[in-house]
């Protein structure tokens, strides 16, 4: 399998962490892709019309995006096991936390876009993109507990927190929020977060 890779992005690092922990990281060919929603970039659009990665490219020559697709598609089938409880409560709270990790890497991208904007930029913007992103923090403050078991939930917020920290050192978000600054430390020295961190190269 082909992954359209960038280690800038928090929602590929979310994919590839998945893949270490479903143990399938060897199977999969790193491509590397430069994609912008202003531009079209050939090689991508030529298997996903969205212009996104990741994008997963099957034995088939068939592609999955985006990143919940396969996220689920690495964990559940191949030898690693499940990282998605397949029923009951377990599979919504995953699935909950995904996709407030993925909200939370969404809004640090469009701060990272309203900040390239220069004298176009919107103050109103920038501090909604903030305010959204300090809320969905303390939410996980107080829900700290939830995120005990490796899931794809806890794991995109775990990849989520990493961006954070990667593309906004200067926030000191963990200073407020010591319960999900620990547990995110102590996913930190997983092997999968280790194996995988972002790095600003085109």
């Amino acid at each position: 399998m082909t992954l359209l890779w960038s280690s800038r992005s928090p929602f590929v690092r979310k994919v590839m962490v998945v893949a270490h922990e479903a143990g399938v990281a060897q199977a999969l060919r790193l491509e590397r892709m430069v994609v912008s929603g202003a531009t079209m970039t050939p090689e991508v659009m030529a298997l996903n019309p969205l212009n996104k990665i990741p994008t997963l490219v099957l034995v088939d020559g068939s592609a999955l995006f985006d990143s919940p697709v396969i996220a689920e598609y690495l964990s559940t089938t191949h030898a690693g096991g499940a990282l998605l409880p397949a029923e009951g409560e377990a599979h919504w709270q995953a699935l909950r936390l995904q996709a407030l990790g993925d909200g939370l890497m969404e809004l640090s991208i469009a701060r990272i876009a309203e900040a390239g904007r220069g004298e176009a930029r919107s103050a109103e913007r920038e501090a909604a993109f903030q305010a959204k992103t300090v809320a969905t923090l303390d939410l996980l403050e107080r829900e700290a507990a939830s995120l005990a078991p490796v899931t794809l939930g806890s794991i995109a917020v775990a990849c989520a927190l990493a961006h954070l920290d990667f593309r906004f050192p200067g926030d000191d978000w963990p200073g407020a929020r010591p319960s999900l600054a620990a547990w995110h430390a102590d996913f930190g020295t997983r092997t999968s977060m280790r194996e995988t961190a972002f790095q600003d190269i085109y």
